[in-house]
């Protein structure tokens, strides 16, 4: 049976193509390196972005902005990030990124850091 397409392993296939495993890890605590930031900055504008837009406004997925996410508790965005939504095409990235990570994307997305100034 010939195999179907899947957002999931492609997303995969896009974050592992970004040299995202070979990055700089982030130590538990404190902002990423400085080249760790630039990956997972890449990351959400290419690869959230390919979703959610590319001015992380909406698209299949929903708005990233800082007004779409207001009221949404963190901690819940970042298990969002981590482990997807299953039965929608939102994969996880758990593989690819620590919870330390998950959560500097959230609060990023949240004060506007990757939206076009």
């Amino acid at each position: 049976m010939p195999r179907r397409f899947s957002l999931r392993r492609a997303a995969a296939g896009l974050a592992l193509g970004a040299g995202l495993l070979a990055s700089v890890q982030t130590p538990a605590a404190g902002p990423p390196a400085p080249e760790r930031a630039a990956a997972l900055r890449d990351l959400v504008l290419q690869d959230c972005g390919s979703c959610h837009g590319l001015r992380l406004k909406g698209g299949l997925g929903p708005a990233l902005t800082p007004e779409a996410l207001r009221g949404r508790p963190p901690e819940l965005l970042a298990a969002t990030v981590l482990d997807g939504r299953p039965g929608t095409p939102m994969p996880p990235w758990r593989p690819f990124l620590t919870e330390a990570e998950a959560r500097w994307i959230v609060e990023a997305l949240r004060r506007g850091d990757f939206l076009e100034r």
